[in-house]
């Protein structure tokens, strides 16, 4: 009897330290097995299943493994129950394990959630994949995936254990990336300052594999909260964006004043003026035209990202002041005209370069435009002295007599006919 004490007690002990649960847990699902058995048995024996069926008990001796069926205090135990029991109740009891296992698994996860742990892609079901956390399996739906990323089977990355919720196969352990407490959790592994709560991260605003805009704040006097999640170098930042894809992360100290707090929100924008409406909630930004681009950021994400920082609708509006030029870029404005303009100037020929030195040997003081002039002027008084070779140009003889307009008509055509000059 020692023996078979010892045998059943350690066979209990071990089924509990499997399934992770208490070894009340294990009686209990014998004991509730106990009775299915017992109502299958009476089925199979074609027996009817009292009324009062309800009311039935069993009991479990924890040290023989003795199964009882009690109705109320009378023993109704078949003979031979034993052996149906354990035939029939095996299917009962796994399955009371298996569901006290999962309780037990999701009350460890539930005090887990909102922080980071590592699985691997396991599986996928439609677009949803299903993740290996170790003890659990986590569920990885559509609405917490980062849509900038790809994912594959057997990949391992960090996620959020978001919640714990009731699912079409029961509770369910739902990991996300995509949820600006990812980017808080993952600040808090790299950085010791928020473990130790001398820096605190106050709010998160995040566009999931794009940018992200982290307000922190520092509790201990001397402790720089942008510089501490930041890290010597950048390290701390980077491994956190390196995590999450090389997504952007801005990082600004948090502020109780508002005004200030928008100011700092819509960084890298500089030299900017707020004005509050308390009552609507809504802050008029006027940033420089120079900085209008930068307060707005690429399709509105910085505004964007500002507002949802702060908790305040932002309208933003510019100066309308042109950006003052330095002396040091007026100077180097003037330099690229001067060059342009050099580059401008058209190479001259050989010849001109000759004709052009030849015409300042002789007259030093002349420009290079009068010397040109005066090789025009030159130019044609040739061209004309050579149109007069032969003798001086003779005035055309003017004809008042029309009897001696004929004549002379007639000894130009004799002229023409005959070769000779007309006289």
């Amino acid at each position: 009897m020692a023996q078979a004490r010892t045998e059943f007690a350690a066979a209990l002990n071990q089924i509990a330290s499997e399934k992770g649960v208490d070894v009340s847990v294990v009686l209990d699902a014998i004991r509730q097995a106990a009775l299915a058995a017992y109502k299958k048995d009476l089925m199979l024996r074609n027996e009817e299943v009292p009324e009062d069926f309800e009311g039935f008990t069993s009991e479990v001796n924890p040290a023989t493994g003795e199964i009882s069926i009690l109705n109320k205090d009378k023993n109704v135990t078949p003979p031979g129950f034993a052996r149906i029991a354990a035939a029939i109740a095996k299917q009962v009891i796994m399955q009371r394990l298996n569901e006290a296992e999962r309780d037990a698994i999701l009350s460890e996860y539930s005090n887990k959630v909102s922080t980071v742990i590592s699985g691997s892609i396991q599986r996928q079901e439609g677009n949803t994949f299903f993740i290996d956390l170790g003890r659990a399996e986590g569920v990885f739906p559509p609405s917490e995936q980062v849509h900038s990323e790809i994912y594959h089977q057997n990949q391992r990355l960090k996620f959020l254990i978001k919640e714990i919720r009731e699912g079409g196969r029961g509770s369910e352990v739902v990991v996300s990336r995509s949820d600006p407490e990812l980017v808080k959790a993952l600040f808090a592994l790299e950085v010791p300052e928020i473990q130790s709560g001398a820096v605190e991260i106050k709010v998160v605003a995040r566009e999931a594999g794009s940018r992200s805009k982290i307000a922190a704040k520092s509790s201990q006097e001397g402790v720089d909260p942008v510089g501490s999640l930041v890290g010597q170098k950048g390290v701390r930042v980077q491994a956190v964006m390196s995590e999450l894809g090389e997504e952007k992360i801005d990082i600004i100290s948090y502020s109780e004043d508002p005004a200030r707090f928008i100011a700092a929100a819509l960084s890298p924008a500089k030299d900017i003026i707020v004005s509050l409406n308390k009552e609507d909630q809504v802050a008029t930004v006027t940033v420089p035209e120079d900085q209008l681009s930068l307060a707005i950021g690429k399709k509105g994400q910085n505004v964007r990202l500002a507002a949802k920082l702060t908790g305040w609708k932002i309208d933003i509006v510019g100066s309308g002041e042109p950006k003052l030029e330095s002396e040091t870029e007026s100077v180097k404005r003037e330099e690229k005209k001067a060059e342009k303009k050099t580059e401008e100037v058209p190479a001259e020929t050989p010849e001109e370069g000759k004709e052009k030195a030849e015409t300042e040997a002789t007259d030093p003081s002349k420009t290079a435009g009068e010397a040109a002039v005066e090789a025009v002027e030159e130019n044609i008084t040739e061209a004309m002295q050579d149109e007069s070779k032969g003798g001086e140009l003779e005035e055309e003889p003017k004809v008042d007599d029309p009897k001696a307009a004929k004549d002379a008509e007639k000894d130009i055509e004799k002229a023409d006919k005959s070769g000779e000059k007309p006289k």
